[in-house]
């Protein structure tokens, strides 16, 4: 019998606010919360609260010199005293943990069995957050925190990251560049903030290879998307067998946000989750955890967050078709990933 999926929420996450204007608000949530504590979803989803993320937790992946700068940078007066974008309040770094560990609380639950997918709906984001720096909102790097911590805790070898956000995902990079337990894929709007991710940036060392970035020009949309992760993903997941697939779920690429030029519809995100829900039943016993990261528009935001959980909530079907696009294919066309992956 299908198990639920499991979500976390909750309104702690409110807690990291200022009276000054950001996109990154708790607005962004209120409506997503809402519905899904609505009669639509009642009594079809595992509904978890999140637990604190402890400091071996977090220092496992952040530096303790990063750590004393954020304290010495909560600021009432100046919120923004560490970072131009990431603000700090005194209810922020508790909060961020808070955002962690739910990530976490999740994780647990998956590896135990209890369910198949999860969907951390938690806030301030984190892929941005490298080892010693916080940037562009993101306090502390929820996803790299729990890979780290099912390598740690769980013992787990080959973990996949995807991230879809619009942004690169530079922290989560940062953190297991030279990794060979951890792959990570990022598609994301070239010469857009943080203005890295070019597809030469491979990883190092032992972790040379595990890293597969697919920067697209302003204008791609759904079947470009499709195309690439289609392609990329089915190869690589076939050949890395991971244990895991993490998704830093950003929806910051929908036609209607503001923040980006890329044109996904909602119903692309209800795509990728089936692709991804057939690559986690072929390779991983259905371990799918989805945390959620960038996305401004809370209309369009609570949209394609609600398409990726009425996703998550049908069975397992084929994998979507995936069509060929041109213009996608030059972006494989002479790619690093070729060198170390058949796709």
């Amino acid at each position: 019998m299908p198990k639920q999926p499991g979500i976390l929420f909750d309104r702690r996450f409110y807690d990291h606010a200022i009276r000054q204007h950001s996109l990154e608000n708790a607005a962004r949530v209120r409506g997503l919360y809402h519905s899904l504590e609505g009669p639509e979803y009642a009594g079809r989803l595992r509904v978890y609260q999140p637990r604190e993320a402890t400091g071996a937790d977090i220092e496992a992946v952040h530096s303790t010199f990063y750590l004393d700068q954020l304290r010495e940078h909560v600021n009432a007066d100046n919120p923004y005293s560490y970072d131009r974008d990431t603000y700090l309040m005194e209810q922020s770094l508790y909060t961020a943990a808070l955002a962690a560990g739910g990530c976490l609380e999740l994780a647990d639950r998956i590896v135990s069995g209890e369910i198949d997918y999860g969907f951390a709906l938690v806030r301030p984001p984190g892929h941005h957050a490298e080892p010693g720096r916080g940037m562009g909102f993101c306090v502390l790097n929820n996803v790299a925190i729990t890979a780290e911590y099912l390598r740690r805790v769980h013992g787990m070898q080959r973990i996949l990251i995807l991230d879809f956000d619009v942004h690169h995902g530079n922290g989560t990079q940062a953190v297991f560049s030279e990794s060979d337990q951890v792959f990570f894929v990022s598609i994301h709007q070239e010469k857009l903030f943080p203005f890295t991710g070019g597809t030469q940036e491979v990883g190092g060392g032992r972790g040379r290879g595990y890293t597969v970035n697919l920067p697209v020009p302003q204008q791609f949309a759904d079947p470009e998307y499709l195309f690439l992760l289609g392609k990329v993903l089915s190869g690589v997941v076939e050949q890395f067998l991971p244990q895991i697939i993490l998704v830093s779920a950003g929806y910051d690429g929908h036609c209607e946000e503001p923040i980006s030029r890329v044109l996904l519809s909602t119903s692309w995100y209800a795509t990728i989750t089936e692709l991804l829900k057939c690559l986690a039943h072929e390779t991983c016993e259905n371990r799918l955890l989805f945390v959620l990261e960038g996305g401004y528009n809370p209309v369009s935001l609570e949209a394609s967050v609600l398409a990726t959980v009425d996703s998550l909530l049908r069975p397992v079907g084929r994998r979507p078709g995936v069509v060929h696009s041109e213009r996608a294919a030059r972006i494989l066309n002479n790619h690093p990933l070729h060198a170390f992956w058949t796709v």
